[in-house]
Order: structure tokens, then C-alpha cells, then sequence
């Protein structure tokens, strides 16, 4: 009691000799000789920016697109279709095309409001090479309470070498036997066939009609023989005038045109180009640790708890990279050229006569013989991979959306390098002739 007395004495003491004899207060850690905390440490340090990283941060890379594996197939599958207007013309909505390269293009841009508005514009856009499509089957689909369950299937009497090869593993050792039983049912008069009566059923108990439809893969300079098949949903106008619309064009072909149009917005599915293993810096984009880090540093550090026992699902991991399916949405169609126009590219602006095609083929695509669709920006995949064409799922009312494009450029000078040349034409009036091409 008295040693408490007494130190309660030499404190008051003290801060009478503080009061007196000093007019500027000591440091609390004088006052007070204790070893700080680290609390404390914070307090006293909030005021002063760190340069570190504290305690929590934004994740890196997003979990919507998990698992990030491989595309179970090498063609990008349309998972939905547009809804369905019965009031509307019949018509398909979606198609097959094959990526050919990139170029970029000058326009006005019509956008009242923006800072470039009646202002030229260069953009980049990808050029879609779309032969035309056969039709060469029908299918129906009846609505269940666990979705839609295919009812029955009717191909067409004919079909091409180049689509039974996709029903084949090794076409050269196969009997190439496809379709030849099936083909004698179409031999059969009258209502009471069997096609008949499959197209009766599809009319009767279906809501969904789909046509079977592939792409003619010879027309392009791609090495690969194999055609790609694909269901294409037909909307609009009553199930029976889906089927006939189906049984019409059967072997007939389906040009890109007929589908889509210019200024329209449409989705592009496909298969992303793939990377390989890859580790987790690359694939999920986490922050590289500090030089001196112990066993590499393009690492995570803490990959989670003691407990619970297991790595979590959400933590970044080295793996598969690439070669993801995926599916953009909203791709305006800048122009649909045609095989037979020579003038393809001209505009306006640029009345030279010249094809999409650029000087010297688009890089490993080569040149470009059948129809093309151009989209605004890139769409997934390397050169050479099919993309499935889908029209877009809800209207679209945004003043962007509606803008009329009207291009004054499309530039088709040499993609391997430095372009300089729209055509060749006009090479070889500026450098001239460079070496006698013989007879």
C-alpha cells in the first residue's frame, strides 16, 4: 500500500515538473517506457501510405467460366436458340463459318452525343468465311417437364461424301456403307413411307423443329475433307409450316444472306485458342511474389486454411489454358460480301475495284472464294476454326445497336508485315516490274 502511495506521489510529481518546467510535453514512449504493439503500430501508421499490399484484395481472374478444361468439342455448339414467334416468316438462326483473319476498317461515326461524333473512326473487324450450307435432315423435339427430348430424325435421300465423313473415325478403311438402307426407305410411294409417316409425327406431337445442316468444306482452301454438321433451329410460322419449310430444302443449299443481314447484332460461338499447361500466373493473372522468394515466385503463396483439409475450388491453380468454349454476344455485321463481286471491298470512298481478300492472302487462311460475313472486333479461335453464326437472343433498342454503318475504307493491303499496297495494281505501278516472267 505504501509503495503504491508512494508511486502515485512520483507520478503526480512528475507531471507537476511537466507542467512547470517544460513547455513542450515529452514523448508518451518516455512517459510511458513500454514496448509497443502492434496495434498501435497501426494507429500510428494509418495516416501514412503503405506501398505494400495489406490485408485483402480483388480476386484474380473470374469463377464464372470454371471448369477451365478443354472443349469437349472442336465446333462451338449453340446451348440456345431465339425465341420463338409464330407470327413471324419462317426462318433459320444460326449458320457455319470459318474464321479467315482480321484487317481493320475507316468510318464515320454516326453517334449523337459522343465526342467523335461525324468523325472518322478505324476499327478492327474479322472477316468470316461462309460457303453455303446443305440441308440434309430435320429434326423434332417434344417439350417434357425435364426439357426438350428428341422425338424422331428424317434425312434426305442424298447425301455428300464429304458429310459422311463425319460419321466416320478412318473413312479410307471404312466400307463407306452410310446411309444406303436409309436411303431406300425415300423409294417408297405414297403416304403410307416411312418418311412420310415420320414427318406426320414430327407435325403432330413436336414443338421445336430443327434442320440438319453442313457446311460444304471443299469450296474452301482448307485442307481438312470432313464437313461439319450442325442442327439449326427453324423459327416462325405454325409447326407444320416449320416441317415443310425443312422437307423444301432438302439438298438445297442456304446462303449466309438469307439469314443474317448488315447493321444486325449476332452472337459467334466457338472454341477459344488454346495454350497448353500453363501456370498460374499466366492463366489466372495473380501478382508476381518479390524477387527474393523462396522456390520461384510466379506462385500462389497461400493456397488456404488448415482447415478445412482440402484446397478450395476458388483458389488459383496452374493447368489448362485455352481452348475454352465460349460464346460472345452482340457482334454488329459491318458487311456480307458475296463470291461472284469482284468488287467486295470497294466503298464509296475507295471505288477501286478489289476483292476482301488482302495482298498476299490472309496470314495461314489464304484467299477467300465463297461468301464472307465482316463483324465488328475479334470473335474466339485461331485461323481456320469453325464458328457458329447465332442471331442474337433479345431485340436490340441501344442508339449503337441501330447505327447504320457505312464504311469508307476496308483495308486489304498485306497482313504479313507492314502493308502498304491496297491492291496489286497499284504495286506494281510504284515499284514496276521487278523480274521477266517467262512464257
Amino acid at each position: 500500500m505504501e509503495r503504491a502511495l508512494r508511486g502515485g506521489s512520483e507520478a503526480a510529481c512528475c507531471r507537476d515538473d511537466l507542467r512547470t518546467t517544460h513547455h513542450t510535453p515529452r514523448p508518451r514512449a518516455l512517459l510511458e517506457p513500454r514496448l509497443l504493439t502492434y496495434a498501435s503500430l497501426l494507429c500510428s501508421s494509418s495516416s501514412v501510405r503503405m506501398s505494400h499490399r495489406k490485408y485483402e484484395h480483388p480476386r484474380c481472374g473470374s469463377l464464372g467460366f470454371l471448369p477451365r478444361k478443354r472443349a469437349a468439342r472442336h465446333r462451338g455448339k449453340a446451348k440456345s436458340f431465339p425465341k420463338d414467334d409464330a407470327k413471324a416468316p419462317v426462318h433459320l438462326t444460326a449458320f457455319l463459318g470459318y474464321k479467315a483473319g482480321m484487317t481493320h476498317v475507316v468510318r464515320d461515326l454516326d453517334r449523337p452525343g459522343s465526342k467523335m461524333h461525324k468523325k472518322e473512326v478505324v476499327e478492327a473487324v474479322t472477316v468470316i468465311e461462309t460457303p453455303p450450307m446443305v440441308v440434309v435432315g430435320v429434326v423434332g423435339y417434344v417439350e417434357t417437364p425435364r426439357g426438350l427430348r428428341s422425338l424422331t430424325t428424317v434425312w434426305a435421300e442424298h447425301l455428300s461424301d464429304e458429310v459422311k465423313r463425319r460419321f466416320y473415325k478412318n473413312w479410307y478403311r471404312s466400307k463407306k456403307k452410310a446411309f444406303t438402307k436409309y436411303a431406300k426407305k425415300h423409294a417408297e410411294q405414297g403416304s403410307a413411307s416411312s418418311v412420310a409417316r415420320e414427318l406426320e409425327r414430327i407435325t403432330k406431337y413436336c414443338t421445336v423443329v430443327r434442320v440438319l445442316a453442313h457446311t460444304q468444306i471443299r469450296k474452301t482452301g482448307l485442307a481438312q475433307k470432313k464437313a461439319h454438321l450442325m442442327e439449326i433451329q427453324v423459327n416462325g410460322g405454325s409447326v407444320a409450316d416449320k416441317v415443310e419449310f425443312a422437307k423444301s430444302h432438302f439438298e438445297k443449299t442456304v446462303d449466309v444472306s438469307s439469314i443474317f443481314e448488315q447493321d444486325e447484332n449476332i452472337d459467334v460461338i466457338g472454341v477459344t485458342q488454346g495454350h497448353g499447361f500453363e501456370g498460374v500466373t499466366h492463366r489466372w493473372g495473380t501478382k508476381k511474389l518479390p524477387r527474393k522468394t523462396h522456390k520461384g515466385l510466379r506462385k500462389v503463396a497461400c493456397i488456404g486454411a488448415w482447415h478445412p483439409s482440402k484446397v478450395m475450388y476458388s483458389v488459383a491453380r496452374a493447368g489448362q489454358d485455352g481452348y475454352h468454349h465460349r460464346t460472345e454476344l452482340n457482334k454488329k455485321v459491318y458487311r456480307i460480301g458475296k463470291a461472284d463481286d469482284e468488287g467486295s471491298a470497294s466503298t464509296e470512298f475507295d471505288i477501286t475495284k478489289k476483292a476482301i481478300t488482302p495482298l498476299g492472302g490472309f496470314v495461314r487462311y489464304g484467299v477467300v472464294k465463297n461468301d464472307w460475313v465482316m463483324i465488328k472486333g475479334s470473335c474466339p479461335g485461331v485461323v481456320k476454326r469453325v464458328l457458329t453464326l447465332r442471331k442474337s437472343l433479345v431485340p436490340h433498342t441501344s442508339r449503337a445497336s441501330l447505327e447504320k454503318i457505312s464504311l469508307k475504307l476496308i483495308d486489304t493491303s498485306s497482313k504479313f508485315g507492314h502493308g502498304r499496297f491496297q491492291t496489286k495494281e497499284e504495286k506494281d505501278a510504284f515499284i514496276g516490274q521487278l523480274k521477266v516472267k517467262s512464257a
